[in-house]
C-alpha cells in the first residue's frame, strides 16, 4: 500500500497531522496517477498511529517548519513500512488535502515560516478554529487523475512511476461508492460512473487496458 500524510509544525515544536491519504494502485504507481481517497480506508487503528507517530518523529527530527509531505509503503499484511520520500513543501497532495478537509495548507505554512505559533494562527476557512486543531473528516474525498494520451503521439497508454496526468477531479461523499461514482462522472461528461466498456475486441485488448 502506499500512505501519505501532511504535516504541520512551527519554531515552537508544535506539529499536527493535518490529513491522511491512501493511493487506490498499488505501490508503483505515480501518486499523480493514482486514485487517491482521504482518509485512508484500508488502514487498521494501529497501523494509522504508527505511521502517524512515524511521520511526527521524522518531522521533528528533520527541523522541518512548516508544512511536509511524507510518502510511505506499507506491507498489505504485516506492520513492515519503509518511507519513500519527505517533501518539504506543498505539493500536488497537499492541494488536495487542503481542499479535501478544509485546512489551508499554504496559507498556515506561510504563517508558520515567518515564525508565528501555530496556536496564533486562525484557520482562514473556519474562521474560528486554530491551526493546532486536527481536522476530523465525516466523510471521504476522492480523487481521480485525468489522461490526454491522444495530444501525444506513440505514448505508452500504460500508468507507472512516470506521471502522465494532465489534472484531476475530486468527489466528496458520505461513503466511499459515493464518493468514488462523483469522481468518475466529472472526470468526462459521457461517464455515467460505473458502467461496463464495450470497446474492447478482444480479451487480450482488455487486458492492455488493465495492464499497469
Amino acid at each position: 500500500k502506499e500512505v501519505e500524510y501532511e504535516v504541520v509544525r512551527d519554531a515552537y515544536d508544535n506539529c499536527v497531522t493535518v490529513c491522511n491519504m491512501e493511493n487506490f494502485d498499488p505501490l508503483g504507481i505515480h501518486t499523480g496517477d493514482s486514485i487517491v481517497m482521504a482518509p485512508s480506508q484500508t488502514l487498521s487503528n494501529a497501523e494509522y498511529h504508527m505511521l502517524r507517530e512515524t511521520a511526527i518523529r521524522v518531522v521533528r527530527h528533520l527541523g522541518i517548519i512548516g508544512e511536509c509531505n511524507i510518502q510511505y509503503a506499507l506491507h498489505p499484511e504485516s506492520m513492515e513500512y519503509c518511507i519513500i520520500e519527505v517533501n518539504a513543501r506543498l505539493s500536488r497532495s497537499s492541494a488536495l488535502a487542503s481542499k479535501a478537509t478544509g485546512y489551508p495548507l499554504a496559507f498556515v505554512a506561510a504563517k508558520l515560516c515567518l515564525g508565528i505559533p501555530m496556536t496564533k494562527v486562525i484557520n482562514a476557512v473556519t474562521k474560528k478554529t486554530q491551526a493546532a486543531f486536527e481536522p476530523s473528516l465525516d466523510y471521504i474525498v476522492t480523487k481521480i487523475p485525468r489522461w490526454d494520451m491522444a495530444k501525444f503521439e506513440n505514448v505508452s497508454r500504460e500508468i507507472g512511476s512516470a506521471m502522465k496526468s494532465v489534472g484531476e477531479v475530486m468527489g466528496i461523499g458520505r461513503t466511499m461508492e459515493e464518493s468514488m461514482q462523483k469522481a468518475l462522472r466529472m472526470v468526462d461528461p459521457s461517464f455515467a460512473g460505473f458502467q461496463p466498456s464495450y470497446k474492447f475486441e478482444s480479451v487480450e485488448a482488455l487486458k492492455q487496458e488493465l495492464d499497469v
